[in-house]
């Protein structure tokens, strides 16, 4: 993700910022509904299911815009060297994070699909929770002050004139199509979520 400061960036860098923000903020609600289904597991299987499905475009989306990000910086293009990389610290925990997000959520629709019962896949969805949670975290921390500064923009009609950004709707269709088709997904997909009830 970027620093808010949208003012000397180019428009191309502060959208792609703007849309991994407003990424970010929508997976931090879902995921947070996720999380509170994880207690009750028992009961709350089928909205669990449900949620996970629903989290795959827009995390598609979010790894998009960030990997576009980190293709633009390390290609050389002068906007993205301009607005320079994340910390450190959390470059070198990107991989870490992207492989457990794929891991956990690829043996969240290998369950769906094998069915039970499917005990090594519940021990590696079990075991990448564990270990993408952790990770997380400190990603979600590090990113936590900026997140508001990025998202919101787009979705207020008022507003100083450097608040302003060429492409706005095109970045909220962009985030309300990967929800949209999270949705459609979770639905298409909830029937074959029956062997587990």
């Amino acid at each position: 993700m970027y620093r808010s400061n949208e003012v000397q960036t180019s428009p191309g860098v502060a959208g792609n910022a703007r849309l991994t923000g407003a990424a970010a903020a929508a997976l931090l609600v879902l995921l947070a509904a996720e999380g509170a289904t994880i207690p009750f597991i028992g009961q709350l299987l089928g909205p669990h299911i449900f949620i996970g499905m629903l989290l795959i475009p827009p995390i598609l989306l979010k790894l998009g815009s960030t990997g576009y990000r980190f293709a633009r910086y390390y290609t050389g293009n002068p906007a993205y060297v301009r607005k320079g990389p994340p910390s450190l610290a959390l470059r070198v925990l990107a991989p870490g994070v992207v492989f457990t997000t794929v891991v956990l959520f690829g043996t969240g629709v290998a369950l769906l699909v094998a069915g039970p019962p499917s005990n090594t896949l519940i021990f590696a969805h079990k075991a990448s929770f564990i270990a993408w949670v952790a990770l997380m975290t400190i990603h979600v921390l590090g990113h936590l002050l900026e997140v508001p500064a990025l998202a919101l923009p787009d979705w207020r009609r008022a507003g100083p004139p450097e608040a302003r950004l060429a492409g706005a709707g095109t970045r909220t269709m962009t985030l309300g199509l990967a929800i949209l088709a999270g949705a459609a997904l979770a639905l298409v997909t909830y029937s074959a979520a029956s062997p587990w009830f």
